[in-house]
């Protein structure tokens, strides 16, 4: 079978979501840091809207992580990541749904970024930033935490599926801000499962071959482009 080769930037958490559904599958895959070309002619060339990731196999290219995630889940069936009844698939792409629109967003791409991205480039945070996004956070951690308290073990039972796998990387990135580590104190179900996550065998894997970043002023002007404000 043809090589998959995942384009992104190290840090990125949709890149992160890619990876570790690889990961879990056992199946080998190239990584190729795209974080010195943002926004160049070879970026844009393998996705037209200046994101990632972007998945390579053989000669098929595929941008945008729900279309990945779903080309590696069928061609890998087994060990499967999605639950065997439509009411079980459908509530899981009601979380794919959700963190794609509401914890990510905010979570990410407000206070992550503002906490710990800008700051390594060298950018003041914007207060007004993580201001409009902490009580959108704090309404997500609520409705993870009843779905939690079900007492399965993951967000759709007692097997992991896409949806952690979806909600973990920004979870994850937000617990290193010192609002998510304030926030996270209220809601122990949900801490309970971000620490049942990193004890999977595919999490360690994934974090072991977690390669550096090396471009941290390429991210520069495309992170201040992309910035919220209000």
């Amino acid at each position: 079978m043809a090589e998959i080769t995942i384009f992104g930037f190290p840090h990125s958490t949709f890149v992160h979501i890619a990876r570790l559904v690889l990961t879990h599958k056992e199946v080998p895959y190239t990584f190729e840091d795209l974080e010195p070309d943002m926004g160049s002619p070879k970026h844009l060339a393998l996705h037209p809207f200046d994101r990632v990731p972007i998945l390579r196999h053989g000669d098929f290219m595929l941008y945008e992580t729900s279309a990945i995630v779903t080309y590696i889940e069928e061609l890998f069936p087994t060990p499967a990541l999605q639950p065997d009844t439509p009411q079980g698939r459908a509530r899981m792409n009601q979380w794919i749904s959700a963190v794609n629109s509401y914890y990510y967003p905010y979570m990410i791409y407000h206070v992550s970024h503002e906490r710990n991205v800008f700051p390594e480039l060298g950018i003041p945070s914007d207060e007004a930033v993580v201001a409009h996004a902490l009580p959108k956070i704090e309404v997500g951690l609520q409705v993870a935490e009843r779905q939690l308290s079900h007492g399965q073990g993951f967000l759709l039972g007692s097997e992991v599926t896409l949806a952690d796998y979806y909600l973990m990387p920004s979870t994850h990135s937000f617990g290193r801000t010192p609002e998510g580590k304030t926030m996270y104190a209220s809601f122990p179900v949900v801490q309970a499962w971000r620490e049942r996550m990193e004890a999977l065998p595919t999490v360690r894997s994934f974090r072991a071959a977690q390669p550096p970043r090396t471009s941290i002023e390429h991210a520069r002007k495309w992170a201040v482009s992309h910035r919220p404000k209000y």
